[in-house]
């Protein structure tokens, strides 16, 4: 069963007639709208006796999709046609052949891939933590770690109001207010040709990007390391981006990685990893 959002993402799934692509190769399509309609949806489906899962929509969607899949132990197809299409880039797939991406149903390739999980919450990609004050909303969900530090220096004022906030195995007591702390499902390669992208979507380990408040209007560098879990204390409501949507999560914050939590199918015509991957040399913790 494949899912077709046409109000996520560009739009563009509509405009690529994914629905009639599909059928033509015995998959069956139904379009549909986001959030509580279509998690109600892939439900009837799976409750129905559907052996495989697809999403083509923004990111957002295709986590809903997966997290429903996953739980359920079948296999899932994402059809890119988001906006940014971050995870089907980290798959390894040519978001550029939906054609393709589609025939992974019936002749694709098989991978199990690690899920990100927040306080019982699966994500794909990553969940960035939002701040009290100044910024719009875009300025730093799903903004993407190869411009993350662009992004804080644009959004963070000095004086602007941040949660208290404070990963607890990284900063062995002492209090801290970042500006940006962002937490991805593996970790994100920060510089050299592959900058913005996982190399791998198994290493059983989050990836952590923490940025600090400005001090004495200068922003403090960055920190990036790895981690199986990560604790974060935070307020009762905390408004954060995950996998590119605003929701929000009752403190305190615990995230999880679940190791080979995913079935995924690819075409076996993609290349099945990032162009230039590179594995980071992140500090482990």
């Amino acid at each position: 069963m494949l899912f077709v959002d046409t109000r996520n993402g560009d739009g563009s799934a509509g405009g690529h007639a994914i629905a009639d692509l599909a059928r033509d190769r015995g998959i069956e399509a139904v379009t549909s709208c986001s959030g509580g309609d279509l998690r109600a949806r892939v439900s009837e489906v799976v409750a129905d006796g559907a052996d495989a899962l697809g999403m083509a929509g923004g990111d957002g969607s295709l986590a809903l999709v997966a997290a429903v899949a996953a739980a359920h132990e079948l296999p899932f197809v994402c059809i890119p046609v988001g906006t940014r299409n971050h995870f089907a880039r980290d798959l390894g797939m040519d978001v550029g052949d939906v054609a393709d991406a589609l025939d992974a149903f019936t002749v694709g390739v098989e991978r199990e891939i690690d899920v990100g999980v927040v306080n019982g919450r699966m994500f794909l990609n990553s969940v960035s933590l939002a701040f009290r004050g100044g910024g719009r909303r875009g300025d730093h969900h799903d903004a993407g770690v190869c411009t993350l530090g662009a992004t804080a220096r644009r959004v963070l004022v000095p004086g602007g109001l941040m949660p208290e906030l404070r990963p607890a195995e990284e900063t062995e007591g002492e209090q801290l207010r970042p500006g940006v702390l962002l937490i991805s499902n593996n970790p994100y390669a920060l510089e050299g040709p592959s900058a913005g992208t996982r190399p791998t979507l198994a290493s059983r380990r989050l990836g952590v990007l923490f940025i600090d408040a400005w001090k004495e209007m200068r922003p403090s560098p960055g920190r990036a390391w790895s981690a199986s879990h990560l604790d974060v204390q935070a307020a009762d409501e905390t408004r954060a981006g995950i996998d590119g949507d605003e929701v929000q999560l009752l403190g305190p914050l615990r995230f999880d990685v679940q190791p080979a939590a995913l079935r995924v199918r690819i075409s076996r015509r993609h290349p099945g990893a990032p162009p230039l991957a590179r594995l980071p040399s992140w500090s482990s913790s």
